[in-house]
């Protein structure tokens, strides 16, 4: 490995738009994110289907679900 060429990795602190705060390594020393594993549906089990104009009732009559 060449030397001199590698980002120095410290402790970064994350905070997320819910209020969250971890800690990760990075070449940053502060990271802002929107969504995180406390607030991401997927990680919560509230999954909320937006749906416009009747897309998912579309679909469901074309494939006869």
């Amino acid at each position: 490995m060449k030397k001199e060429i590698h980002p120095d990795y410290k402790v970064c602190a994350v905070t997320c738009a819910c209020g969250n705060t971890f800690e990760v390594k990075s070449d940053k020393a502060e990271m802002t994110i929107d969504i995180c594993n406390e607030c991401h549906p997927f990680f919560t089990g509230s999954e909320k289907v937006v749906d416009t104009a009747g897309r998912i009732d579309k679909f469901k009559k074309k494939y006869n679900l």
